[in-house]
């Protein structure tokens, strides 16, 4: 059942909260949907109407996402809350997993600019003229494929 309300003197409709924080009023609506905020009460007209709670809730939303936890993780964070327990200690593995994923694509990241300076340098050693006589895409990504493909060939 949808609420309502007529008394909009500390409440404000979903375009002004939206423009504050800084997102599409969708964003709103959509975290109502998935349940991250509750839903909100509605004037005669129907617009949706926040309060300051919902305000604090949805700020808090948005800095976890900026923070890169997922939805389903802050959802968690949330009902750990309203359940009455700190998700500091839940909200700590979920940074130290994050730190360990973000790790791993530092590595991974770097293994890559290893690989596209290797063919940078490649590219720079060979002739204009071979490249534009060769009769493949591009043998440069072609020859990495090969390599990657072809466990016999090495890699420098």
């Amino acid at each position: 059942m949808r609420k309502t309300t007529d008394d909009i003197t500390d409440l404000v409709q979903i375009g002004q909260v939206a423009q504050t924080l800084g997102v599409n009023p969708k964003t709103v609506r959509y975290y109502e949907e998935i349940k991250l905020i509750p839903e909100a009460p509605r004037n005669n007209a129907g617009y949706r109407l926040y309060d300051q709670a919902a305000f604090d809730r949805l700020s808090f939303i948005l800095r976890a996402r900026n923070l890169d936890f997922s939805l389903d993780d802050i959802g968690e964070i949330l009902a750990l809350r309203e359940d009455g327990e700190a998700p500091c200690l839940y909200v700590t593995e979920l940074v130290d997993r994050r730190i360990s994923d973000i790790d791993t694509r530092i590595e991974g990241l770097r293994q890559l600019r290893h690989e596209l300076e290797d063919i940078r340098e490649e590219a720079r050693s060979i002739p204009r003229e071979d490249i534009l006589l060769n009769d493949c895409i591009c043998h440069l990504i072609e020859n990495e494929a090969l390599v990657a493909r072809d466990p016999l060939k090495e890699k420098d």
